[in-house]
């Protein structure tokens, strides 16, 4: 399978004085934009899979995601990967709960320094990861390849979307 496009980061924002001054009162903006082009390949800036959902975690669960042979993808093939390029997770703003993005304690993919580390999703939050260089993540079946999804509390469920960026090689 072949994949291309771009991976980026936006920011236009505005910050304006709350007292006047005798020049007005301009506003000082802050503009950022980062983009990566992806062709398709393993190596630097390549890419050659991607596994993209929404799913519904119940109250006090945890969806955890083999990252080497138990997800499929829109085309209905196993997706399996050898490294993760790049990691997309945003919590839906109609969650009640917090989404735990976490690195497993038994054979927890790597993307955190330690097992059981994890980022906070707060309703309506997201992050971003991309690795450009040709290492990534490496996905090792059976040791290394399970990222968790955690709702962080009971009473009720979370939903999320997520996208996987990735090399098979």
């Amino acid at each position: 399978m072949a994949l291309s496009g771009e991976i980026g980061i936006h920011a236009t924002l505005t910050q304006t004085p709350t007292t006047s001054s005798p020049l007005g009162d301009p506003g000082f903006p802050f503009n950022y934009f980062k983009a990566w082009a992806i062709t398709s390949g393993v190596g630097a800036n390549q890419a050659d899979r991607i596994w993209r959902a929404q799913r519904t975690i119940a109250a006090s669960a945890t969806d955890s995601l083999d990252m080497a042979g138990t997800l499929v993808d829109v085309y209905g093939t196993t997706f399996t990967l050898a490294r993760i390029k790049g990691l997309m997770v945003a919590a839906s703003g109609s969650n009640t709960n917090n989404v735990n993005v976490t690195r497993s304690a038994a054979n927890g993919l790597p993307i955190f320094l330690a097992a059981s580390d994890a980022l906070v999703l707060r309703p309506g939050g997201a992050f971003l990861w991309f690795a450009p260089d040709a290492v990534g993540i490496a996905v090792t079946a059976g040791t290394a390849d399970l990222l968790d999804m955690i709702n962080s509390a009971g009473g009720t469920s979370v939903t999320y979307d997520i996208m996987v960026i990735g090399a098979s090689a």
